[in-house]
């Protein structure tokens, strides 16, 4: 029941932050690997990249890759949330009766990587899906697909069940940064507004300003990882399914510092917030209150 109330909680915050997913994908894939000034900007902002693809594309646009988006937040977060919600009742993140800031940062991470693993084929169709646009707009390498199946199909049928889980090397630090820092902030920010006592200790107040305090630091320290993950998944390959413009990880992130600056890896900054930020609140939210309800019924 714990991996079927963390996948819950995230599909529900997915369906209301798919449209910024869209428009982070674009923003982080615009100027890939070149110097600024040197190609044409499509979107200026966050604002003004939502207007856009609503406009091109349409509103049907904004929500591309929803479905792989819906079913990536409910295996990826279900088995993340479920295993850190056992890991918490299991009392091993508590030292002292405290919580433990290293302790909880390893289990977070723990559970991210094996969240990352499960749901990395999902999450590589549904870039592909969100890059996806109109000629006059398109950012980064466009793929044709139909539609989830069809991509995985696709890919299955040219590159073998391996090709399924490429760029999961950026996923795994990708996840288990996000992670950690969202489940031990989390974790930590519930404790400390209850112990200030801001409001009574079953108030579903409590969730939603320890998720707010969350998502600020979730940004900060997954959006690097977060640009170098999209551009892998989303880049063209060869007949043997290896990258054309990346090796790995490693090589994307050195590529895009040295070409685009630090402003490189943050691309998109304003975007990730407004799609990370909500979708953290809402998802550990949804999570904590399902939870809470689900030891009532019981």
């Amino acid at each position: 029941m714990d991996f079927v109330l963390g996948g819950v909680a995230a599909c529900g915050a997915c369906l209301f932050t798919n449209p910024l997913e869209v428009v982070k994908t674009r923003m982080q894939l615009q100027g890939e690997l070149k110097n600024r000034g040197t190609y044409q900007v499509y979107y200026r902002n966050v604002f003004h990249a939502f207007y856009t693809i609503g406009k091109v594309d349409g509103l049907a646009g904004l929500q591309k890759g929803l479905v792989p988006g819906l079913f990536y937040q409910f295996f990826m977060n279900g088995v993340r949330l479920g295993s850190y919600a056992i890991i918490e009742s299991a009392d091993y993140i508590h030292t002292n009766g405290k919580v433990s800031a290293v302790k909880t940062i390893i289990a977070g991470a723990a559970a991210g990587v094996v969240g990352a693993v499960m749901g990395s084929p999902v999450y590589l169709v549904k870039t592909h899906l969100q890059s996806q646009s109109t000629s006059s707009i398109a950012v980064g390498h466009q793929y044709k697909h139909q539609g989830m199946i069809h991509a995985l199909r696709i890919i299955y049928r040219q590159h073998g069940i391996l090709g399924l889980w490429r760029g999961s090397s950026a996923a795994v630090p990708r996840v288990s940064v996000g992670s950690a820092t969202q489940l031990s902030t989390f974790s930590s920010s519930k404790e400390l507004i209850i112990d200030l006592q801001v409001f009574p200790q079953d108030s579903w107040l409590v969730a939603l300003s320890a998720g707010m305090m969350s998502s600020v630091v979730v940004v900060l320290a997954m959006t690097p990882f977060d640009v170098v993950s999209t551009r892998l998944y989303n880049q063209p390959v060869n007949h043997l399914g290896k990258g054309q413009l990346y090796n790995g990880f490693t090589d994307c992130f050195s590529k895009t510092l040295k070409k685009e600056g630090l402003t490189g890896l943050y691309k998109g900054l304003g975007a990730s917030y407004f799609r990370l930020g909500p979708h953290t609140i809402l998802s550990l939210f949804f999570w904590d209150e399902l939870r809470k309800l689900h030891q009532k019924l019981r």
